[in-house]
């Protein structure tokens, strides 16, 4: 299940769910729209039978913070933050989980979280937000459909909205928006000038991304790649690293791997 239109410049790709014959899938719904600034998608990963061996799941680097949990168990309920490169990890044979993808800056926009001290980090959710993570343990549960689920994040984040809470720094987000309709294509040292000194770029960066301007091009870079879904035999052969903006092979090979967990010619189509 996946809507068709949202209203976004960025769209967050993740390696689709191949594994064991079909037995395991991922699907995404888009949030109301007076949330699509802010949030990508509410995803589900489950496994429709028992596995024969533990579910292994790639997740590639792709500028967003989510919120997860398994829905079995919605107590346990997780926050991952910007990621400088895959993740691997190891679900069991049977699992349901959940999620809330937010599109690059919003989640600490909207909470006042410092997205530095969750990157490249899985932590428990209630330490860091403890209504969300309260919200999540008491109203979901096994039976609900990810339609279900996503009324009532829909209707828990509108109200938050709803608060005016928010302030935003409109030179940090014209940055942002800047280096996505480039695709990260950009010198960040010369091209990125949006009123904001060095200084204040890195500090906006660090507290909203999780890392620097540089760094969040790097994966802007990688996700506009695989949005344009690249053919294996491409990704081997063509030079697409050029119009891409990387200066050699070598350097798109090494980069790739890093936030994808695999070379190019390992990728299935």
């Amino acid at each position: 299940m996946k809507n068709t239109k949202h209203n976004c410049l960025f769209t967050p790709v993740q390696p689709a769910v191949s594994q064991h014959g079909g037995k395991a899938v991922y699907s995404e719904i888009f949030p109301d729209v007076k949330l699509q600034a802010f949030i990508y998608c509410y995803w589900q990963l489950k496994s429709n039978e028992p596995l024969d061996k533990p579910f292994s799941y790639r997740v590639v680097a792709d500028g967003c913070i989510d919120l997860l949990f398994e829905l079995h168990h919605p107590e346990n309920n997780f926050v991952a933050g910007f990621s400088t490169s895959f993740s691997e990890y190891s679900l069991g044979c049977s699992f349901n989980y959940m999620g809330v993808r937010f599109l690059p800056g919003a989640f600490p926009l909207l909470f006042n979280i410092n997205a530095s001290e969750l990157t490249n980090r899985f932590e428990h959710l209630a330490p860091v937000d403890p209504s969300i993570s309260a919200f999540i343990r008491n109203r979901f549960e096994e039976a609900l459909s990810l339609q279900a689920i996503k009324v009532q994040f829909d209707q828990y984040f509108l109200n938050h909205l709803a608060k005016g809470n928010i302030t935003v720094d409109k030179r940090l987000f014209e940055a942002i928006k800047l280096i996505l309709n480039r695709k990260g294509i950009l010198h960040v040292e010369k091209e990125l000038d949006t009123g904001l000194s060095s200084r204040q770029l890195r500090r906006l960066f660090k507290f909203y991304i999780g890392d620097t301007a540089k760094t969040f091009s790097k994966v802007v870079r990688f996700q506009s790649l695989l949005s344009a879904k690249p053919s294996t035999e491409s990704l081997r052969n063509n030079k697409l690293f050029l119009d891409a903006g990387y200066y050699d092979q070598a350097h798109f090979i090494k980069e790739f791997k890093t936030f994808f967990g695999l070379t190019p010619s390992q990728v299935k189509d």
